[in-house]
């Protein structure tokens, strides 16, 4: 079984081939092609197949993650986009809710007003209403959808979101809708809202529907053409994509709800660090891990906690300022990254990122025409990186004009030395970096003392140590492969599909029956996605459960419902809810009445995953593979001070290996930083871990 994983990041391209029958591992990286991601990724497909003598007809699985869907978000670059409505409603999308991003700012952009998915004049209604209960008191007016579908064709709109009031209640009138604009308009893109995520709540409701429906041509033509151009290179396995919620879509799932692709890549590295975190926990303690995932262009941070990745609450989920209802992994991103540019701003204070010299032209030491100092011309600048090293020596790295640059554009400016300047330079994106585990930990009442931080991308490693120290984190694990773990997490999952069912009855006049008929068609329904998937019946797991809220409150929590197909009692879910809502808060009320808003299943088919591999175990010392030593700069007591650093490649380590800090680690893809104040020791599967020495702790 041969799985091929390629995950498209901001400044390289991944790819991992590994054949489950040999375990043989193969990792590459080529540049990312920002103009056309999809001529990278086949690229790197290409020189894999070639570099393992690999016949692209013997891959049995191709899993992608890509970041086509929010780029074209954050870019404002969706199609020209239209919205049918009920009549008298066209403006929830651009009023919104009552709340501004910011609450006390007097000048401030709203993201949804100053780039509407929807132009107001693209914004058409037509009659009719379905109430609060689902019933009927308008009927749809067919020849107003026909007449207004005529009107978008004429303004040029090549995608039409059709959103109607309680249709998460009755969708018969955006089905019908659905088909006239079809008619009437057949080369458009059509999504209605009961497809994308059929949830109380308009306003957001309605703006995950625009944004699928702006998205959508953009995301479906890269996946077409990219499944295309790998059939034409001689691959012929199906074509499947990473979601939000760490699951793998189809291409046909994708073509309906293409939304579900804005954290495509993040989320595979949120699930690569959990399997590598998973393998290095006793099997008696629950995984808690922080996954730390640094490219070229920005870090992500996710948590996984007591075994299980946290989610992100939907109400809180959003992609450039605009609400998201989509089922989406828990993951905060800041502009830190590799080529994150480092400068004086206004006020000749010293900033770096959020923004990116990106691939192109990428760091001054690519020498591709840099011109600014970025976090990775810091690290050459301090004898971090060397050249034999960097892409397993593939690439050309220019060292003096990193050092040049650094002093005549912020050095001397700043009155401080180059060696200074550089370590401030990474000082700044580790404080940055460290506020945003803050902010998924500490401001969340989770200690990052009880968590392991799995550090990856290629620029992860450099910084793992820093960022532990600074949050008191006990045990930092650098995976193998870190620099292209994104690549490998996708595949470690699942094919994943969702349904929803909002509901809104008080939990006490519910009986067990009637919930077991509402989660029985749920299950109906994600069952035959799967199958129609050609996933086998029993490699299919289901997971139930129900959004709740004691009577009043404008919030809910997610809670499990039942084993299996099985429901539990009501009498168990109204325990479980209070338990959870003490779990979550602090506090719980149980005198107080429970209200049921939505029922939720989901359901995961199990496809071929990557297996964990054992390094060999060796003997001797793990000096005597040092390559040779050179002069490194560490930060002491504010400092930058030379230290003698010797310099090994991974590969020569094993099972066992330890070091003390200072040392330098490289390999392809990354290269890992031990500072003075560390250890390290090479893990049973090949995963190194870096630990405080104990007298500096």
């Amino acid at each position: 079984m041969r799985i091929l994983g390629i995950d498209i990041g901001g400044t390289f391209t991944d790819v991992y081939l590994v054949d489950n029958e040999t375990e043989d591992q193969t990792i590459h990286k080529v540049s990312t092609t920002p103009e056309d991601p999809s001529e990278g990724a086949l690229k790197g497909t290409r020189e894999i197949c070639e570099m393992t003598g690999t016949d692209p007809g013997e891959i049995d699985y191709v899993l992608h993650g890509t970041t086509i869907a929010t780029n074209a978000v954050l870019e404002h670059e969706g199609v020209e986009t239209g919205m049918l409505t009920t009549e008298n409603y066209r403006d929830i999308v651009h009023i919104g809710r009552h709340q501004r991003p910011q609450n006390y700012s007097i000048q401030q952009d709203i993201p949804w007003q100053k780039n509407p998915l929807v132009k107001r004049r693209h914004r058409k209604t037509v009659p009719e209403r379905v109430t609060a209960n689902g019933e009927v008191e308008t009927p749809l007016d067919e020849d107003a959808v026909e007449a207004r579908a005529r009107e978008l064709e004429a303004d040029g709109v090549e995608s039409v979101a059709i959103s109607f009031l309680f249709s998460y209640l009755n969708d018969d009138h955006e089905r019908r809708a659905k088909e006239i604009v079809q008619d009437v308009h057949p080369d458009a893109y059509v999504t209605t809202s009961a497809e994308v995520y059929p949830q109380f709540r308009e306003f957001e409701r309605f703006t995950t529907t625009a944004m699928n429906a702006s998205i959508g041509p953009t995301v479906v033509d890269y996946i077409s053409r990219f499944k295309d151009e790998l059939r034409e290179y001689g691959i012929t396995a199906d074509l499947h994509v990473m979601q939000s919620n760490g699951g793998i879509a189809t291409e046909d799932m994708i073509k309906e709800t293409a939304v579900t692709l804005l954290l495509s890549g993040p989320a595979a590295g949120v699930l690569g660090g959990k399997w590598r975190g998973s393998a290095n926990t006793p099997s008696s303690e629950d995984t808690n891990v922080i996954t730390f995932d640094m490219g070229g262009t920005s870090a992500d941070i996710g948590i996984v906690s007591g075994n299980e990745i946290v989610e992100a609450n939907v109400r809180e989920t959003e992609i450039g300022g605009y609400p998201v209802m989509v089922p989406m992994i828990d993951i905060e991103t800041i502009g830190a990254g590799g080529g994150s540019i480092a400068y004086l701003d206004a006020a000749d204070a010293f900033r770096v990122g959020p923004k990116s010299a990106g691939a192109m032209p990428g760091p001054i030491a690519y020498d591709r025409g840099g011109t600014e100092p970025t976090v990775t011309d810091a690290h050459v600048a301090l004898g971090r990186i060397h050249p034999d090293f960097f892409l397993g020596g593939g690439m050309d790295l220019a060292t003096e004009r990193p050092r040049e640059v650094i002093e005549e554009t912020l050095a001397d400016p700043l009155g401080m030395s180059p060696k200074d300047t550089a370590l401030g330079v990474l000082q700044i994106v580790n404080n940055n970096m460290a506020n945003a585990i803050r902010s998924k930990t500490i401001q969340k009442g989770r200690d990052p003392k009880r968590f392991t931080l799995v550090s990856f991308g290629g620029a992860g490693p450099m910084h793992a140590a820093d960022i532990a120290r600074e949050l008191d984190i006990p045990r930092t694990i650098v995976p193998s492969s870190p620099g292209v773990l994104s690549a490998v997490g996708l595949t470690t999952t699942d094919l994943q599909y969702d349904e929803i069912n909002t509901k809104f009855s008080m939990l006490g006049e519910l009986n067990r029956d009637e919930l077991q008929a509402d989660y029985d068609e749920l299950v109906g329904g994600v069952r035959d996605h799967l199958l129609n998937a050609g996933i086998d019946a029993e490699d299919i797991a289901l997971e139930m459960t129900a959004d709740c809220r004691y009577e009043g409150q404008g919030y809910e929590l997610n809670i499990p419902v039942g084993q299996g197909e099985r429901v539990d009692s009501v009498e168990h879910i109204r325990d479980a809810f209070h338990e959870y809502h003490e779990g979550e808060f602090g506090h719980n009320f149980p005198e107080n009445p429970i209200e049921l808003v939505n029922e939720r299943v989901t359901a995961y088919g199990e496809l071929p995953s990557s297996k964990l591999i054992e390094v060999a175990q060796v003997e001797g010392d793990a000096e005597d593979n040092v390559l040779f030593t050179e002069d490194v700069h560490f930060g002491v007591d504010g400092e930058a001070r030379a230290h003698e650093t010797p310099f090994l490649e991974r590969s020569a380590l094993g099972a066992g290996h330890e070091l003390e800090g200072p040392a330098i680690i490289g390999e392809k893809d990354s290269t890992i930083i031990v500072p003075p104040d560390f250890d390290a020791r090479v893990l049973r599967y090949g995963d190194i871990e870096l630990t405080r020495t104990p007298t500096t702790r």
